[in-house]
């Protein structure tokens, strides 16, 4: 009993983390989301957790294995935290698959669904989407977004040596200009 308390409490919290950007709307209403998000203004860039190290928190890869941010040293890694059930999320995802597609292997663009059903929700959403460039990586105990209190979505850029350079709250075009000059580091 305890147990099912503190898991709908978790979701309750995770839930009410999804950056919105409006005062309106649900994400029931697909057509006032759109319009909201149509108007939204891009994403809140914030670089005071700059050169702290990426945290060790363990996800799931595409092919089940466990992994943590230390697996992608090397190269820069973007890290977007996301979820099905978050219209913001799902609206910038296709730019982020542009943005993957265009930096290649240059950058690790890493989408990272904080969904609890995970591949039950997941796993549809990308074969319905076409992603050419993203994978479908699962944290379904939403330990990013709970761990580190983050709004969804959220997407943060690792150095190479796996340091945070900064990290975007809410909504953010990935193909802007704006988007470009931030990852022109």
């Amino acid at each position: 009993m305890r147990s099912t308390i503190v898991l709908l409490l978790l979701g309750a919290a995770v839930i009410a983390g999804c950056d919105r950007q409006s005062a309106t709307g649900s994400q029931a209403n697909e057509s006032a989301n759109a319009a909201a998000a149509a108007e939204a203004p891009a994403g809140k860039v914030d670089r005071s957790h700059k050169g702290e190290a990426a945290p060790d928190i363990a996800f799931t890869s595409p092919d089940g294995k466990k992994l943590t941010l230390a697996d992608f040293r090397g190269k820069p890694v973007l890290l977007n935290l996301w979820a099905t059930w978050c219209a913001p999320c799902v609206k910038e995802m296709p730019t982020l698959d542009a943005l993957a597609q265009a930096k290649g292997d240059a950058l690790q663009v890493l989408t990272v669904s904080q969904d609890f059903e995970g591949k039950t929700k997941v796993d549809p959403y990308f074969a319905k989407a076409g992603f050419k460039r993203l994978k479908p990586y699962l944290d379904t105990e939403a330990a990013f977004s709970l761990g580190l209190g983050l709004n969804l979505p959220t997407t943060i850029l690792f150095d190479a040596e796996g340091r945070e350079v900064w990290r975007v709250t809410g909504e953010m075009d990935w193909s802007s200009t704006q988007a470009a000059q931030l990852l022109d580091v």
